[in-house]
């Protein structure tokens, strides 16, 4: 290892590699896995301790659909995900592939370090991106990241950025969005796990859910013993024997790119579950009386931070037109799900229906998401994949979750090992080429 040279600091330099990766999420995974695959010497980098983000360390319970209510439209590296989940999960039906689906957050630590490590990846836990540094004009030179070495640079030909935020991204000087117009985000939800359920009684009893107008939950957001659930955003699914998983609840006007910000909402957060438990025990007693709150998630549930400005911004008029483009690089079905704003709230208690801002395809219809989206405008060794990629509001509605943040992810990592023999240029990438190495790996690319 040499050195590099960071404010009149010499810096331990490792630049032995084709493919850096930061951010160890679903699509930061997947990256990894297709770069290496491609032969691409690849470098994971996560800020915590397991692979998997929202679905592990952020115990959101449930896969957003993986179909389209026809077909497996993420593609096959993603399906190797799904799959590999679901088939040590025995309450859930072998033959079941549509809809919202259970996952095991700890079986899928597993399959992650398993896939990742299989494909030749390698994988630095505890180490965080710190800075990034600029050569010559639109190209990274290298990522400073801080772990138990210390500070220490690292340099590869092309960068892909899957940190969900957009952190490398727009510390390398491309434009991004956040937020609506007035800079306000979707609310973030903190996810728990409570055991000893009675899930049975779940079963039988009133659906937990919002869309219920006879929900629980509904009494619960009106209830002064319970001040911290101040609306009924409820989605409770049976993860195992007696144990169930809760992405319930929102907090509003947080911001994950302040740490301020997120450090009190993780702690209002795990006030939030103690005080939901509480209200389940009050109001559903016959599931919750005798269960016991185990954790709340390392990781909060972030819905929206930074947008890129990418060579092309998909928008609202293309996903309701399923518009195709001749780079696609996935395609995607999930409905836009704006989540409601704080001044929602009290008229939606009110009415006792939660206004989710949603427009849903029907069965067979999806959209196109170009390869374009990825290329961040400005930037020339890097590539973004994840709820950060470059879209409108509402549609990154739709795009931030986790079946077609793994598609994209393959993609990335493919055209980041093509463009590593382009001299790191990613807009050197033949998108026709890395359509049919995508097809040919199993990605749901209908021709045009």
């Amino acid at each position: 290892m040499s050195d590099y040279l960071l404010a009149e600091r010499r810096l331990p330099l490792d630049d032995s590699w084709d493919v850096i990766v930061v951010g160890g999420g679903p699509a930061g995974c997947a990256t990894a896995i297709s770069a290496a695959r491609a032969g691409a010497k690849t470098l994971l980098v996560e800020a915590t301790g397991t692979l998997g983000g929202m679905g592990t360390s952020g115990l959101v319970p449930a896969w957003c659909p993986f179909t389209d209510g026809v077909r497996f439209i993420y593609g096959q590296l993603a399906q190797q995900v799904f799959d590999q989940c679901k088939a040590g999960m025995p309450h859930i039906a072998a033959d079941r592939i549509h809809g919202h689906i259970t996952l095991d957050g700890e079986r899928l630590k597993r399959i992650y370090d398993d896939m990742v490590t299989a494909a030749g990846a390698s994988v630095l836990f505890g180490t965080q991106l710190v800075s990034v540094e600029m050569g010559s004009p639109g190209a990274v030179a290298a990522v400073i990241l801080a772990n138990k070495h210390g500070l220490a640079a690292y340099r590869a030909k092309v960068y892909v950025d899957c940190t969900g935020d957009g952190d490398l991204a727009a510390w390398a000087g491309t434009e991004c969005e956040k937020g609506d117009a007035a800079g306000r985000m979707q609310p973030v939800t903190h996810c728990c796990i409570i055991s000893n359920v009675d899930t049975e009684a779940l079963r039988a009893g009133p659906n937990l859910h919002h869309a219920n107008p006879n929900s629980p939950g509904w009494d619960m957001a009106q209830d002064d013993e319970f001040p911290l659930v101040n609306d009924c955003g409820i989605c409770v699914d049976v993860i195992g024997p007696g144990t169930v998983g809760c992405n319930a609840l929102h907090q509003w006007d947080v911001d994950n790119t302040d740490p301020g910000s997120a450090s009190q909402a993780l702690m209002t957060g795990r006030r939030i579950a103690e005080q939901f438990h509480r209200a389940l025990q009050t109001y559903c007693p016959a599931a919750f009386a005798n269960s016991y709150l185990v954790t709340t998630a390392p990781l909060l549930g972030v819905r929206e931070t930074r947008r890129i400005i990418g060579d092309y911004v998909l928008t609202f008029d293309d996903f309701k037109a399923r518009k195709s483009f001749p780079d696609e690089i996935a395609r995607n079905c999930y409905h836009v799900d704006i989540h409601p704003s704080k001044e929602e709230m009290p008229e939606a208690i009110r009415q006792r229906r939660e206004p989710t801002d949603r427009y849903c395809y029907s069965k067979g219809e999806s959209h196109g998401i170009p390869y374009r989206c990825l290329t961040p405008t400005g930037l020339t060794n890097v590539l973004v994949a994840g709820r950060c990629i470059s879209t409108d509001r509402l549609v990154q509605g739709s795009t931030r979750v986790m079946p077609v943040c793994l598609c994209m992810g393959e993609a990335a990592g493919t055209a980041a090992a093509m463009a590593t023999t382009e001299s790191g240029n990613v807009r050197a990438v033949n998108t026709d080429e890395l359509r049919t190495r995508l097809k040919a790996h199993g990605a749901y690319l209908p021709d045009l």
